[in-house]
């Protein structure tokens, strides 16, 4: 039976590292999936398993828990810039701007709580352990990847002589860092007598309003003054966006080009902005009732999946739809969003473009984009590993701050997540498909994350209990309170007494200052909507990249 043992404590054994990786993971995804109060931790219990385990003295090489470690960091915050990217920049547009300040302000706040216990604490309490707390508070495993990869840079210079022990800081206030971001959040109901009704009623107006989704109308033409003009001439005239997919002529249907001309008691199957009907129904005549599909026409509408790398970062213009194909195109659904097609809107791999005209024409055009799902499916292997290259030269470059003795670097966590960022952004410039399928990156970023948590749990499970149960443990869940809780009130408080933001938006924005879906899950579930999920994403890149470097600076400006 030696085999046995061997595979359960030979640590330099790659069997017995498999299987206890294997073990942690399983176990932990297993556990996470449990609810109590309705409430369950999700892939961050891989971490408490990964503590238990190496409490009973299962470990492994340490070497190989290092690269484990920073192999799965890398993998999950790149996946998480990918996703992020294209979004980050236009979340500071409009609306967004004022959430992402709110939600730095969080961040901030954050900050000066934990500034706060070390000017009163720091003979009981270290920061590295204090940023550990402060990952856990805040839910943020990426700011605790940041810290731990800042301190092993730091001892590699020689400015500390070990790495201090920050996982078992993050553990004690992880669980009580969840809590309390869903506790904030009925806080502030109660403080403001919120009835949730009245918030969703809200929401469905501003919706309504919203410019975003395509809008489809038939108009009758009684405009004498447009009776003549073409299509290209109406377009200059009412400068409005919006596109003629279809025309009805004596009972004929046909596909329109710039230079058909509009005739008396023509119909007009128009895609625009819901806000804009009322001007072209002013310059054009009545809204009337028709069922296309049951007018016999060679006309078809097709979607058409752009699948060939050549188009991505190409303008719909530069297609010539109407000259070539004698095609219509109305709109574009990018992620599952419907967009108003416009000459300038640039494709993305993974597109989905909405096209109207005969069988035929359709038929070249989705020869020409690919329309392929196979294709899709395929992951894009290149892009992934150059933007992981060039993420680690980032992240290794010195950031020299004036005021500080070392230099800061972006690391294995930031440097990463800033290529990913710029790459999902503006990858398609460079001609590098972005796009993946959402399956493929959850399971890059799931993957990723476990490893991370499982390697630290067993690297930092051996002093533990003796850490967090003996001495000052429990007064690291304590702060670690306090860190999560304190905030997180004063900017729902802020949000909704003086901006006097949608309870439901300040949800969104509460998890997604915090980067905890948890939270996110609790939120959609008594919205009902998914306001909260796009206050989520709007705060969610600028945040996590704000916890990522915030976790750098603190170890760098008091170690």
């Amino acid at each position: 039976m030696n085999w046995i043992e061997n595979l359960l404590y030979e640590t330099d054994s790659v069997a017995h590292t498999v299987l206890l990786f294997a073990l942690v993971i399983a176990l932990g995804v297993y556990l996470g999936k449990q609810k109590i109060f309705g409430i369950s931790l999700g892939v961050t219990f891989v971490l408490f398993v990964g503590l238990s385990v190496a409490h009973f003295g299962f470990t492994a090489e340490k070497n190989i828990l290092n690269f484990t470690k920073d192999f799965g960091l890398i993998l999950f915050v790149y996946s998480i810039g990918l996703q992020v990217g294209p979004g980050f920049f236009s979340s500071f547009k409009k609306g967004g701007m004022r959430l992402n300040m709110l939600a730095a302000g969080v961040v901030l706040l954050n900050i000066v709580v934990v500034c706060t216990i070390y000017a009163i604490a720091h003979d009981r309490v270290s920061m590295p352990e204090l940023v550990g707390i402060l990952s856990g508070a805040v839910t943020n495993t990426p700011g605790l990847g940041a810290a731990q990869q800042t301190l092993s840079q730091l001892q590699y210079d020689g400015k500390i002589a070990e790495v201090p022990e920050i996982a078992s800081g993050y553990a004690a206030a992880y669980p009580l860092g969840v809590i309390g971001i869903i506790l904030a959040i009925i806080i502030i109901r109660f403080v403001f007598r919120i009835n949730n009704d009245t918030e969703a009623k809200q929401i469905e107006d501003e919706n309504e309003a919203s410019t975003l989704a395509p809008h489809i109308v038939t108009y009758k033409v009684e405009n004498q003054l447009i009776v003549g003009r073409t299509l290209e001439k109406l377009a200059a005239l009412i400068d409005r966006n919006f596109v003629v997919s279809r025309v009805q002529k004596n009972g004929e249907v046909i596909i329109p080009d710039d230079n058909t001309v509009i005739g008396q008691g023509d119909l007009l199957l128009t895609v625009l902005s819901e806000q804009d009907e009322d001007a072209l129904k002013a310059f054009i005549g009545p809204i009337v009732e028709m069922d296309w599909e049951a007018i016999p026409s060679p006309v078809l509408s097709r979607r058409i999946v752009v699948t060939k790398s050549e188009y991505n970062g190409r303008t719909i213009g530069s297609l010539r739809l109407r000259m070539g194909y004698r095609l219509n195109a109305t709109r574009l659904n990018r992620a599952g969003v419907d967009l108003l097609v416009t000459p300038n809107l640039v494709l993305q791999i993974g597109d989905r473009l909405t096209v109207v005209g005969k069988l035929e024409d359709i038929n070249r055009l989705a020869s020409r984009l690919g329309n392929s799902m196979k294709r899709l499916n395929e992951p894009n292997m290149i892009t992934i590993f150059i933007g992981i290259f060039l993420g680690i030269l980032l992240g290794s470059m010195p950031l020299s701050i004036p005021g500080m003795t070392s230099s800061m670097k972006l690391g294995l966590a930031g440097g990463p997540l800033v290529v990913a960022i710029l790459i999902g952004r503006f990858g398609h410039k460079m001609k590098l498909v972005t796009y993946t399928s959402t399956s493929a990156s959850l399971m890059l970023r799931e993957i990723g994350i476990c490893l991370f948590l499982a390697s630290i749990g067993i690297e930092a499970g051996g002093n533990f209990a003796a850490t967090v149960f003996t001495g000052d443990g429990l007064l690291w869940v304590f702060w670690g309170f306090l860190i999560t809780l304190v905030p997180m009130l004063v900017i729902g408080i802020i949000a909704r007494w003086r901006y006097k933001l949608n309870y439901f938006t300040i949800m969104g924005l509460l998890s997604g200052s915090m980067t905890d879906p948890p939270a996110l899950a609790y939120a959609n579930k008594v919205s009902g909507n998914d306001a909260p999920a796009v206050a989520y994403s709007t705060v969610y890149p600028l945040t996590m990249f704000l916890r990522v470097l915030t976790a750098q600076l603190l170890i760098l400006c008091f170690v």
